[in-house]
């Protein structure tokens, strides 16, 4: 089958958008729950090597859950773990549904994304391995309905 010369370029054209989309992003990756439950003891850990210690980054949480995901927010105990071997452990809260009850992200079917922004215009001191883990800190274990949880850093434009 031959292209025509016109959709042979608009072909050349889509592959350069979408391509030049995630130009900004530095680490993305999502960790898949089993049975879509999550368990307190199956920490989401994402590591990865930094080496640009000049510029700033954005840093997002992502969650995929069910429509039927039965809370309104998520709790997390995160541990940040430096090149330097320095460990620092948080809890933080991440709301998925406004005070109407309304999902916050988009969703598709019954399957809800949201791409929670935790902290702009970082910048990463030490050049290195980073260790960024997860988990769940709800009082419910398993946690239903929670599919996935991502992380991802991105250059910011500022």
């Amino acid at each position: 089958m031959m292209l025509s010369p016109k959709s042979f370029l608009l072909l050349v054209v889509m592959f350069f958008l979408l391509s030049s989309c995630n130009k900004d992003v530095v680490f993305s990756k999502y960790q898949t729950f089993k049975n879509e439950e999550w368990f307190a003891k199956d920490k989401a850990v994402f590591e990865m090597d930094i080496v640009d210690t000049q510029s700033l980054h954005n840093i997002f949480l992502m969650v995929r859950h069910a429509e039927s995901y039965p809370y309104n927010n998520l709790f997390l105990f995160v541990t940040t773990q430096y090149p330097d071997g320095k460990v620092l452990t948080d809890t933080m809260e991440v709301v998925l549904a406004n005070s109407k009850g309304e999902w916050q992200g988009s969703g598709v079917g019954d399957i809800y994304d949201f791409k929670v922004p935790v902290k702009k215009n970082v910048r990463f001191a030490l050049a290195g391995k980073y260790k960024f883990s997860f988990e769940q800190g709800m009082r419910v274990d398993p946690l239903p309905l929670i599919l996935d949880f991502g992380f991802e850093i991105e250059k910011s434009k500022e």
